[in-house]
């Protein structure tokens, strides 16, 4: 996975390309939370869930009901 940052000109470009108006004084904010969101979806990705069952799997409701502590 790339390590290269967003830049504010970079936010901008895709903001348009998404139909966005995005104003010159939001660009560098913007590009901000990006390189944030991003590097969480990494961290995210490295986990291991090998063992986890998909959600479908999980039944709500149907499993025992235990208030032993």
């Amino acid at each position: 996975m790339s390590t290269v940052e967003l830049t504010p000109p970079e936010a901008a470009r895709w903001a348009a390309r998404a139909g966005l108006v995005l104003p010159a004084e939001r660009h560098a904010a913007v590009a901000t939370v990006a390189n944030h969101i991003h590097g969480v979806v990494a961290v995210l990705r490295e986990l291991d869930f090998a063992d986890v069952s998909p959600a479908a799997a999980y039944r709500a409701g149907l499993e025992p009901h235990d208030a032993a502590v």
